[in-house]
């Protein structure tokens, strides 16, 4: 009744609605089904096989030589389950020279982010087992965008760099890749900590950010770092050199002053990177890290007393008089084995961050030189721009005379 008395359009509207309704075939449903499973079962593969690199061959030669893969630093390095990876199923987009048939998911670098003692941190790690690590255009581009992540949410940068330099197949555009990496170095510069971890060859393009970071770690006899490789050297100067004397840890620990400090493989460089993470702030705006200690604020240093020798000649270890100090066991050294006779280092004083520079008189009686000067100056600089008290110890007679020291 109440139809009839709406009119007839309502009761056209009404009768459709009584229509059934045309039946879905079943063999379209069961098709689609097929359809997401086949696309869930091709990305698990893919998953797998980004999870694999270059394959278990060429793992299995990584592992020969005393290195961990890309994945397994990240493992060693991160707090446990604490990782999230970006563009994992990312691909290069290059079809010169037949490039299109060799496709390996992720593009021979994991990225990511994760914690490391609770702290955020972004991390990068490249994988040698696929295209020996050479950085492409889409290798860059997911460096970049954790970079610049770590930029806008102000926290630190970890790269384990592991590389033979820019992916020639791909010319020009890897070239461009790594001037967007440089830019980002540059950009994030006193804004967040910079970190590289040099965990085997680093050659050509490769080379460059590592040392516009803040601090860089090597592994003895597996990491180097160099423009160019002893085979192009002696092509241009006959000069035969190994690797080890072109870019070694030695080379860049004791006598270029590129790298900070050195260690004896991948689990001593990935636990001493996390050591260093916990005196860093994340950012210059972000406040210092605390950390519990039971070292008492007035506690008596009584050894103290008869480390300075009356003798003005006689020489003495500075590192004793900063270990009585600071909390006990809170010392962590930078660049210990360049410019000896100045000692630069991180402890913690009632729990916090501190920077220590300090003479060292058991070195050339704790004289200034240029090493010494100019590893003082990198670290003061870090400290200014992180907001990091800095704490002096001197005793130096001066600046050492010579021509040498013209530079």
């Amino acid at each position: 009744m109440l139809l009839r008395r709406l009119g007839s359009p309502f009761l056209r509207h009404a009768s459709m609605l009584r229509r059934p309704i045309a039946s879905v075939p079943i063999r379209s449903v069961y098709e689609s089904k097929s359809i997401r499973l086949k696309t869930l079962e091709r990305i698990d593969n893919m998953k797998e096989q980004a999870s694999q690199g270059g394959g278990a061959e060429r793992i299995a030669k990584q592992h020969k030589k005393g290195k961990l893969t890309a994945r397994e630093r990240l493992d060693v390095l991160l707090d446990s389950g604490s990782f999230r990876e970006y563009d994992k199923l990312k691909m290069h987009r290059c079809t010169d020279f037949d490039m299109e048939k060799q496709q390996h998911p992720g593009d021979g670098v994991v990225t990511g982010s994760g914690r490391i003692n609770g702290r955020p941190v972004f991390v990068f790690s490249q994988d040698f087992t696929v295209f020996g690590g050479s950085l492409s255009e889409t290798h860059a581009q997911k460096i970049c965008k954790i970079m610049d992540k770590a930029l806008k949410l102000g926290v630190p940068v970890i790269g384990l760099n592991d590389s033979g330099g820019a992916r020639i197949h791909e010319g020009i555009d890897s070239l461009a890749g790594y001037a967007e990496v440089f830019q980002r170095n540059v950009l994030a510069s006193g804004a967040v900590p910079q970190i590289s971890l040099i965990m085997g060859p680093c050659a050509g393009g490769a080379v460059y950010s590592p040392a516009m970071t803040d601090f860089t770690f090597m592994v003895r006899n597996t990491s180097y770092l160099f423009v160019t490789g002893p085979e192009v050297v002696k092509t241009v100067t006959r000069e035969e050199v190994t690797q080890e004397e072109l870019g070694g840890s030695k080379v860049h620990t004791e006598q270029s002053g590129v790298a900070h400090r050195c260690f004896d493989n991948d689990i001593e460089i990935l636990m001493a990177t996390r050591q260093l993470y916990d005196y860093l702030p994340l950012s210059y705006s972000s406040p210092l890290p605390k950390k519990p200690t039971t070292d008492p604020i007035d506690r008596l240093a009584p050894a103290l007393n008869g480390v300075v020798p009356e003798d003005s000649n006689v020489p003495y270890d500075m590192r004793i008089i900063i270990e009585q100090v600071v909390d006990e066991g809170s010392v962590f050294e930078i660049m210990p084995r360049f410019g000896k006779n100045i000692v630069t280092c991180f402890a913690r004083l009632g729990g916090r961050t501190v920077g220590i520079v300090a003479n060292q008189p058991k070195e050339l009686a704790g004289v200034l030189d240029i090493d010494a000067s100019v590893k003082a100056a990198r670290f003061v600089q870090f400290l200014d721009c992180y907001n990091i008290p800095i704490i002096t110890f001197v005793d130096v007679p001066g600046f050492l005379p010579g021509t040498v020291q013209v530079g």
